[in-house]
C-alpha cells in the first residue's frame, strides 16, 4: 500500500499525525473520518467496498492487535477457520477431509452432510448481538466505545467490506451458532468458513431437526440462511464445498477434485493473456507468474490431470515465448 499519495503523505507526517490521534483517543473525541466507497467486480459478482482512510487503519490495526484478536479469538471454536492467524482456505478444506475421514471409519460411505451457507452476510450483521458481546468480553469503556463507534459508522445493520474490525466482528456474529452446533447439537463433524459451513452425520432426521434449530437461532442472531445453497447431501453422491468437489470412493478414499468453474475460467484467461502479451499490455515474466500461481492452487487437488491438461493449453500459446527475471531467463 505504499505506493499511495495518501500513505507516503501519511508517513512523513507520522510522528505528529500519530501523536494527533492519540490525543483524541485519550480524550475520547477521536471520530471516524468516514469512508472511500467503491465497488468491485469479482467473478461477476459485485461487491461494495468502504475503505477507511490511512490514519483510521492505524487506529484499527492497533485496535485488533492488541484488543479484538486476543480476546475474541480465544472464544471461537477450533474449527472456525476463516481470518485467524494460522488458519485459512487450506485448513478449512483439510478440516473437512479429517472429518469426513472420522466418520468413514465409524460407519462408511453412509451418512450425509447439511451444507449451509449466509446470506449476504457482512450486510446483514446484527449490531446488537456484536455489542452484547464486546460488553461481555470488555470491561474497559474506551475499548467498547471506539469499537461501537466504528461499527455504528456503517449504518443500523451490516458490516462494510474493508475494514479491519469487519473480518473478526463478523466472526463474533455466528460465534455463538457455532458453540450451540458443537454444544447443544453434538455435532463433531462441523466447521465453518466466514458464511459456509457443514455438519455431517449418519442420521439424515437428525441433521433435518438441527437445521430446524439452526434456523431459528440464526432468526435471533440476525442471519440469514441461503435456502438455495442449504441442503442435506447424502455423503456417497458426493458434494460441493469452498468450489471444491467431493466424492468419498466405494474403497472409503476421498477424492478432492477442484471446482470446474475455475478450469473453465483459467482456460478463458490464459487465452485472454496471450491477446495482452500481444497488444503489450502485460509482459510474459507477468503471464508466467500468473499460470504458476493457478497451478500452485490446482495442485492442492487430486486434479494432476487437470494441470497436464493445462500445462499443454499453455505451451501451445506461450511456448516460444522467452520469460525474462533480469537475471535469469527460462523458456515456458
Amino acid at each position: 500500500m505504499s505506493w499511495k499519495s495518501s500513505v507516503q503523505k501519511f508517513i512523513v507526517t507520522a510522528p505528529l499525525a500519530v501523536y494527533q490521534i492519540f490525543r483524541r483517543l485519550e480524550n475520547g473525541t477521536y471520530k471516524s473520518p468516514g469512508f472511500y466507497e467503491f465497488d468491485l467486480y469479482e467473478r461477476g459478482k459485485a461487491r461494495h467496498i468502504r475503505s477507511t482512510v490511512i490514519g483510521e487503519r492505524v487506529v484499527q490495526r492497533t485496535l485488533c492487535d492488541i484488543a479484538l484478536n486476543p480476546i475474541l479469538c480465544r472464544t471461537f471454536i477450533h474449527d472456525n477457520g476463516a481470518s485467524l492467524k494460522g488458519k485459512g482456505y487450506d485448513f478449512a478444506a483439510d478440516r473437512l477431509i479429517c472429518h469426513l475421514r472420522r466418520h468413514i471409519r465409524k460407519h462408511g460411505r453412509e451418512g450425509y452432510i447439511l451444507l449451509f451457507d449466509f446470506r449476504k452476510f457482512f450486510d446483514n450483521v446484527d449490531h446488537a448481538v456484536i455489542k452484547a458481546e464486546l460488553r461481555r468480553q470488555f470491561t474497559d469503556p474506551r475499548i467498547i466505545g471506539i469499537t461501537e463507534h466504528f461499527v455504528e459508522m456503517f449504518g443500523d445493520r451490516g458490516l462494510g467490506l474493508g475494514s479491519q474490525i469487519s473480518q473478526v466482528l463478523a466472526l463474533v456474529s455466528g460465534n455463538r451458532l457455532d458453540h450451540y452446533i458443537k454444544e447443544e447439537l453434538q455435532i463433531k463433524g462441523y466447521a465453518r468458513y466466514m458464511d459456509d459451513g457443514y455438519l455431517i452425520h449418519h442420521s439424515k432426521a437428525y441433521l433435518q431437526e438441527c437445521l430446524v434449530k439452526i434456523q431459528a437461532l440464526c432468526t435471533k442472531l440476525g442471519i440469514v440462511l441461503n435456502e438455495k445453497k442449504t441442503q442435506i447431501v447424502k455423503l456417497s453422491h458426493g458434494f460441493s464445498w469452498l468450489k471444491m468437489r467431493i466424492s468419498i470412493q466405494p474403497s472409503g478414499r476421498i477424492v478432492r477434485k477442484i471446482y470446474k468453474r475455475s478450469i473453465v475460467r483459467e482456460r478463458k484467461k490464459l487465452k485472454k493473456l496471450r491477446l495482452k502479451l500481444d497488444q503489450g499490455i502485460m509482459t510474459q515474466a507477468d503471464i508466467w507468474n500468473a499460470w504458476q500461481s493457478w497451478k500452485s492452487y490446482a495442485l492442492r487437488f487430486d486434479a494432476w490431470h487437470t494441470v497436464q491438461s493445462m500445462g499443454i493449453l499453455y505451451d501451445q500459446l506461450f511456448a516460444h515465448e522467452e520469460v525474462d527475471y533480469g537475471y535469469l531467463y527460462q523458456t515456458a
